[in-house]
């Protein structure tokens, strides 16, 4: 997928329209609300049963970049599909205007509980227009969950390890993104019931998280995003817990849910050594941002900017914009 190209016009003039209708940006979740609970059911749109999605490059996008934002849409974290909605064009125009990514592919989806939630695992198409905006559009959102801190966000990483077919790693060897936000920890293991009940898929025994792990990480930079005001304050359990799986610098905490859009962009530009924090914190500014918030933005990026540029430093490279001295090299490679 991914066959068109982004449209900031198009963008506004549907969120003009349906302000003025007064229609949800979220169709499928407004039907599903308004019928009995036995009723409700994920839009075959977004049923990963069966399915493989791909990230292809196009005569519009030749050299795509695959990424993955699956959000948790259990009840602590019912305002970030919104965020999302809201600032698809900040998302996308940070990624292409500021030069972060030429040619993004964004899929969006949703991850809940698979042993209390009708809708665990929910996927959208990889897409470079308006078309991700119809993929939330047809997102069921239970704001459901489990009582125990967990939810199922291992069965989206199998998903993406197993199940993505993605031309930035297949052609040139370019690990796309995947960015998984929620508020909880994973389950420790992927029973093989539940993979089988979920994406049709037989096998012979279960999988721990870490091995999932290690298996997405060969096609995506995996992180996880904590929207710390969706849930009222960081957790340490649940931050060490990503921490141990992924690596700090691979775990985003942020003080505001809103800026979800932002750090998702900056993450990729500072990963890509597109921009360092100095000319993070600029872009900011010019997309109005205030200086509060954008401080905030950058201490949750500040080990996704020191390992971006120590992995600049040691390939001879440098940091395309930004104000990184050799001295500051010097103590990070220490």
């Amino acid at each position: 997928m991914g066959y068109t190209g982004w449209s900031d016009d198009f963008y506004k003039a549907r969120e003009t329209e349906r302000e003025r209708t007064g229609k949800s940006a979220f169709v499928h979740h407004e039907e599903m609300k308004s019928r009995p609970s036995y009723e409700r059911k994920v839009h075959e749109g977004m049923n990963p049963f069966g399915v493989n999605r791909e990230s292809r490059d196009s005569e519009t996008n030749p050299e795509s970049l695959a990424i993955m934002v699956p959000f948790d849409h259990t009840g602590s974290m019912g305002g970030i599909p919104l965020v999302l909605q809201k600032k698809l064009n900040k998302l996308m125009g940070m990624l292409t205007t500021k030069g972060y990514v030429q040619y993004p592919q964004v899929m969006f989806g949703a991850i809940g509980d698979a042993n209390y939630d009708k809708a665990p695992v929910q996927v959208g198409q990889f897409e470079s227009g308006i078309e991700m905006d119809d993929d939330l559009g047809k997102l069921m959102l239970e704001g459901g969950g489990g009582p125990y801190g967990q939810e199922s966000y291992e069965l989206m990483m199998y998903f993406a390890a197993r199940h993505t077919q993605i031309d930035c790693m297949e052609k040139r060897g370019k690990k796309g993104y995947l960015f998984l936000i929620g508020d909880e920890e994973p389950y420790p293991k992927l029973p093989a019931s539940l993979i089988r009940n979920i994406f049709g898929d037989e096998l012979g025994q279960d999988i721990p998280v870490e091995k999932i792990v290690d298996e997405v990480r060969q096609k995506y930079n995996v992180f996880f995003v904590i929207p710390t005001g969706a849930h009222g304050g960081a957790n340490c359990t649940i931050y060490n817990r990503w921490v141990k799986l992924l690596g700090q610098e691979y775990v985003l905490q942020l003080e505001n849910p809103d800026t979800v859009c932002e750090a998702i962009a900056l993450a990729i530009g500072l990963h890509e050594g597109m921009v360092d924090l100095d000319g993070a914190v600029s872009d900011l500014a010019e997309y109005g941002i205030d200086r509060k918030t954008a401080g905030d933005l950058s201490r949750a990026l500040v080990k996704v900017a020191d390992n971006a540029f120590v992995e600049a430093v040691v390939k001879g490279g440098l940091v395309k914009r930004g104000k990184r001295t050799e001295k500051r090299a010097v103590r990070l490679l220490e």
